[in-house]
């Protein structure tokens, strides 16, 4: 309460009928801090007019601004106005008066009072002077019985009490004085501390819900439920109950809705609730469960062992029923006799067959019996009223053929993950017309054959035959599905996709990836078009009209080698949001084998928002290091977008500070819980980061992959063929968790929610549920190895999907990475996932010496790499290396793709965005020793070059509009195929493992010779239209786009050239090349010219003078090979 003189002897909270807008209109003016008081107000026979005095505190000016402190002032509430006093403790001097312009004050008795989270540990004493209230919220407090307390025996007084919540607290037993309540309806006591029900529920008569879930409770004594007959719905979730003690209790016929999720029952015997109308059990370990279905309406038992499911008598009233993921071999025969039943969802069980009578139900209307043992559907079938039939995961080889035809109403049918060689008619007549909208063969054994069939649903919208034995579809029956908006054709035969795709005016969505296609169809022709995915196809030329259509916001041509586009077509291109293309290839040398390859892939959910985002950097701080990542925002784009742009900067950095796996991955994930800023204070994301570095303590040994995770995202290694799970997943079903949960008082909502917002218990944001959710990762090493094939990160949506083990198998049927990657998301969207989804692959090829041998001395000796140096932008596709290049990792082929940069500024922290270190290494780091020697042993990933010859690394830079001409070098005559005409620049990071000359003549150290010099600083000083290095390299290294995307880099620029000896290298480890290097160009001496330029190098002393000339291009400077620049 207020302290100071009042106008009451008691303090009251008094109520404005001022409207708020107008109350808000005072907000620049004076502000005042009240704290919330209850009582019934007394006068003290001063002016009626007075509704409340005291002292308050006071803050003049506007709120946003610190130099305006709170002050504690007289402030009175009369009649029409607010009258706050410039002098503290006085009401002499000037007097500050705000009118309410809405209306008078009025006080009166408040009914509602929220005391939640406010760290109680017993009920305040005023809080009784009020006999009014009527619902009393003192929900996570830290309230404990204790009848010596004075205001134990004040609850006597809240007769009027309809609504008390005491969730959160850690009560085991409650006063004896609750049983006054007579008015009370609602009283919650979830997540305390009870062992059973307090004796006080059987006095409360009004109350017919009881909520307990969350307590200590081992056992359910249903003689306590006996007892208490006005309990109809009984909560008891979350609690650690084994079994039921029936005590001679013939039946509670008052129990109408029973909730046991999440215990430890073996069995459950209902039958003594004879009017059990709900029942909830699911994530027990039942075996056998037995009800009474006299009034049986819902029965929700997933996720359990159950072998026997008994249900007496027949329900005549049930209509949703869920035993999926259990143990049953077959539907029981009450099951068919249930003639209201309209949901049945046996799924994810090894049920053999399904019966005929089934069908017959005229009620069904849903039916959901995917991931079964189902040889074969009843092949004779009478007429059903199934809307919605999935058989996916199954084992039949054919549909009955009187499926179609029998089910009129069906709109929707899964049968994907079989063995389907053939389609049912769809009418047997002309009279006869289907309705079916959504279909999914996908992953089936389907010919070209089976497509004339599909013209017999002309209502068909969602078609789905990825990954059958498709190789063509004729152009006659694509006519005339004239309502399809969305096809997909992937992974088949196809050369073509027909051109009377044109006629599909509504379609939306074409995705025919990892197929033979040639020619580009004509999608482009259609209005509706949002999202076309033609990538690993055959595609040599993109045929486009003269403007893109209004829709189009994703088009993905990565995986086409053959595939050239003009300058033309890719400024055109380039005004779509997401537009994803191979980059062009700089040289013809083919690479050696690299350790590790990757290509990733990303598809937004039903509402088309990409709510996923994917990381990818080859080249980590070194070339020996690699970074992956998949982030899940669920429903929000900005958390997973900020994850994408700013955590392989915190993980730079952290390595830096510590090298102990567990430790630095920690470390990143609680920095970047941080770095959110107010983004995360409301909004969350999971991530899954797996990062593969040398052993820092054995800097020689293997390659170690340690893998972190928060939330739903997950990662799984290939090793031997079989799935080594990486990642675990932190929800309720987790016995740890659950009793964090508890010890935090957090309150998980019957949708399995920690305080209805998320499902996972560690996750990235969701900073007001801490301590419930915290950003602790989940962290795994794991030693590579030649048995180790690929891993898999994936998001939610593909995980809720695919099973691990059909994942690996899916990933292997395949040999490219991308093309694994795009299988993964197309399998998931054909199983059901309606969600953003997300996977990476990443292909090993760890050879039996993947440890490094030409560095062990100066390992240990070596500073911990700068990561801005060597860091790529997350959307960047690496070259392979060439035969004589760095043993450099290398990305597949077709991975470029744009990373979004549409964050919420406003969400924004200062801190996101921040890069790591941009600071040059020592000079130390490419000393004199580190060059090899010919005669030392060379490891695969750094193989020695020509004798006296360096390498430079691949680009980690691209290109800046920002700071560039024209895109034309002085040279150039016309555009260079490939390139953007806005850019300018490359960067190029050097790296040096070469051996010493062979025939004695040794590195002249440190200093290289002038001309090797003057040609790495001439690119950058002398050439026309060379820009200056951007202050932000080390940021998102890409070049933006006027939509606000970032155009992946280049690999036109990855130059990599050879010569003699290794050239100065300069501050920040960057050498500037000229302004759109034209890979085709060769160093070429005229004819008339080569005996002279001969003589001339012949002659040439071994010395220069100390300010040679810049050799012109008839000059060529000796000991250099012919480059592509």
């Amino acid at each position: 309460g207020s302290s100071g003189p009042s106008q009451f002897r008691l303090p009251l909270r008094a109520a404005l009928s001022a409207s708020l807008p107008d109350l808000q209109a005072l907000q620049h003016t004076i502000f005042l801090r009240l704290p919330l008081i209850i009582c019934k107000p007394h006068s003290t026979g001063s002016s009626e007019r007075i509704q409340l005095s005291g002292m308050y505190n006071v803050r003049k000016g506007k709120m946003h601004l610190p130099v305006n402190r709170w002050t504690r002032r007289q402030v009175i509430l009369c009649g029409t106005c607010l009258i706050v006093s410039s002098v503290k403790d006085s009401v002499a001097g000037k007097m500050h008066v705000l009118p309410l312009i809405g209306g008078k004050v009025a006080s009166q008795r408040i009914s509602s009072v929220d005391l939640s989270c406010c760290s109680l540990e017993h009920l305040p004493a005023n809080l009784f002077y009020s006999q009014d209230l009527t619902h009393l919220n003192l929900k996570q407090n830290f309230l404990r019985q204790n009848p010596s307390l004075p205001t134990a025996g004040g609850l006597s007084e809240l007769q009027s009490l309809q609504t008390f919540l005491l969730d959160g607290n850690f009560l085991q037993t409650l006063p004896a004085e609750l049983e006054n309540m007579h008015q009370l309806s609602y009283l919650g006591l979830s997540f305390n501390e009870f062992t059973d029900f307090p004796e006080v529920l059987e006095k409360l008569t009004a109350v017919d819900k009881l909520c307990m879930s969350g307590n200590c409770m081992e056992t359910l004594r249903l003689q306590a439920l006996r007892k208490m007959p006005h309990i109809k719905h009984v909560d008891l979730r979350l609690n650690l109950i084994r079994k039921l003690i029936a005590d001679e209790v013939d039946f509670l016929p008052h129990v109408t809705q029973l909730d046991l999720r999440d215990n430890k029952l073996g069995g459950l015997d209902a039958m003594v609730f004879n009017n059990l109308e709900v029942l909830h059990c699911e994530r027990n370990q039942l075996v056998t469960l037995s009800i009474c279905g006299c009034v049986l309406k819902a029965l929700y038992a997933s996720s359990n062992e159950l072998v026997q499911l008994d249900v007496c008598p027949v329900p005549s009233y049930l209509s949703y029923m869920d035993v999926s993921r259990n143990c049953l071999e077959n539907v029981p025969e009450w099951v068919c006799e249930s003639r209201k039943l309209e949901v049945l969802d046996v799924g994810h069980n090894q049920i053999c067959e399904l019966p005929a009578r089934l069908f017959c139900n005229s009620s069904l209307r849903k039916l959901l019996a995917g991931h079964n043992r189902l040889a074969r559907l009843p092949e004779r079938l009478e007429r059903t009223s199934v809307e919605v039939l999935d058989v996916q995961h199954n084992q039949l080889l054919g549909l009955p053929p009187s499926l179609l035809v029998k089910a009129d109403s069906l709109r929707f049918l899964n049968a994907s993950a079989n063995k389907l060689e053939t389609l049912p008619p769809a009418a047997l007549s002309e009279e006869t017309s289907s309705i079916l909208q959504e279909l999914y063969l996908t992953n089936n054994n389907l010919t070209d054959k089976c497509v004339p069939l599909l013209t017999g649903h002309p209502h068909l919208k969602i078609l789905h035959m990825a990954y059958n034995r498709l190789q063509s579809f004729p152009a006659s029956k694509m006519a005339k599905l004239e309502e399809l908006e969305e096809i997909d054709l992937s992974g088949n035969k196809l050369k073509a996709v027909p051109t009377t795709i044109m006629n599909c005016r509504h379609m939306h969505t074409v995705t025919a990836h990892s197929n033979c296609i040639e020619v580009f169809p004509e999608v482009m022709q259609l209005p509706e078009i949002k999202c076309v995915d033609l990538s690993c196809n055959e595609l040599s030329e993109v045929t486009l009209p003269e403007n893109l259509p209004p829709k189009l916001q994703e088009l993905d041509l990565t995986g086409n080698p053959r595939l050239a586009l003009d300058h033309r077509t890719l400024e055109l291109l380039n005004n779509i949001r997401c537009f994803k293309i191979d980059q062009p290839s700089a040289g013809d040398a083919s690479g050696a084998p690299a350790v590790w390859s990757h290509g990733y892939t990303e598809a937004s959910g039903v509402k088309n928002k990409l709510c996923v985002a994917a990381l990818s950097v080859n080249n980590f701080c070194d070339s020996r290091e690699a970074l992956y990542g998949v982030f899940d925002g669920d429903r929000n784009v900005e958390v997973p977008s900020l994850l994408q742009c700013t955590m392989s900067d915190i993980l730079a950095e952290e390595l830096q500070k510590t090298r102990n796996e567990e430790e630095y991955m920690v470390n990143t994930f609680i920095v970047m819980q941080r770095k959110l800023g107010t983004a995360g204070q409301k909004l969350g994301g999971a991530a899954v980061l797996c990062h593969i570095r040398h052993d820092p303590v054995d800097p020689g040994g293997p390659f170690t992959l340690t893998s972190a995770n928060v939330g739903k995202c997950r990662a799984v290694l290939c090793r031997n063929g079989k799935p080594l799970p990486l990642s675990r997943s932190y929800v309720m079903s987790c016995e740890e968790e659950l009793r964090r949960l508890k010890r935090h008082k957090a309150i998980v909502t019957e949708d399995g929610k920690v305080n209805g917002v998320t499902e996972s218990t560690r996750i990235l944001g969701y900073t007001f549920l801490h301590p419930s959710v915290v950003p602790r990762p989940h962290v795994q090493s794991v030693a590579l190895s030649p048995q180790d094939e690929f891993f898999i990160l994936g998001s939610k949506g593909l995980w809720d999907s695919l099973s691990v083990e059909e994942a690996v198998g899916a990933a292997r049927s395949v040999p490219d990475a991308l093309a694994a990657a795009k299988k993964l998301c197309t399998l998931a969207q054909s199983y059901g996932c309606r969600e953003s989804v997300s996977a990476v692959v990443v292909q090993l090829s760890v050879p039996e010496d993947s440890f490094c041998c030409c560095e062990l001395a100066a390992a240990a000796t070596l500073p911990p790499p700068s990561p801005g140096v060597f860091t790529p932008a997350s959307g960047m596709a690496v070259r392979e290396r060439p035969a004589d290049g760095l043993g450099a990792p290398s990305s597949s082929s077709g991975l470029a793709s744009e990373m979004s940069s549409e964050l919420s500024t406003s969400e924004m922290s200062s801190e996101v965005g921040s890069t790591a270190s941009d600071e040059p290494p020592p000079p130390g780091a490419l000393g004199e020793g580190s060059p090899a020697g010919p005669g030392e042993p060379r490891c695969a990933l750094h193989p020695g070059g020509a004798p006296g010859a360096f390498q430079r690394q691949l680009s980690s830079a691209t290109f800046s509009s920002a700071f560039s001409d024209n895109g034309l070098d002085s040279d150039d005559e016309e555009p260079i195929e490939g390139v953007f005409s806005n850019g300018s620049r490359v960067e190029v990071a050097v790296d040096i493992h070469c051996g010493r000359a062979r025939d004695g003549e040794r590195f002249r150290a440190p200093g290289p010779p002038p001309e090797a010099a003057d040609e790495g600083a001439g690119a950058t000083e002398d050439e026309p239209g060379a820009a200056r290095r951007a202050d932000g390299a080390a940021g998102t290294m890409g070049r933006r786009r006027g939509n606000g995307s970032v155009a992946p880099q280049e690999r036109s620029h990855n130059v990599i050239e050879v010569a003699t000896d290794a050239p100065l290298r300069r501050p920040g480890g960057y050498f500037a090349a000229p302004a759109q290097p034209d890979p085709d160009d060769q160093f070429i001496i005229p004819p008339e010219l080569e005996e002279e330029v001969k003589e001339m190098m012949k002659q040439r002393p071994p010395a220069p003078p100390p300010a040679p000339p810049r050799p012109g291009p008839a000059e060529p400077a000796d000991c250099c090979c012919d480059t592509p620049l």
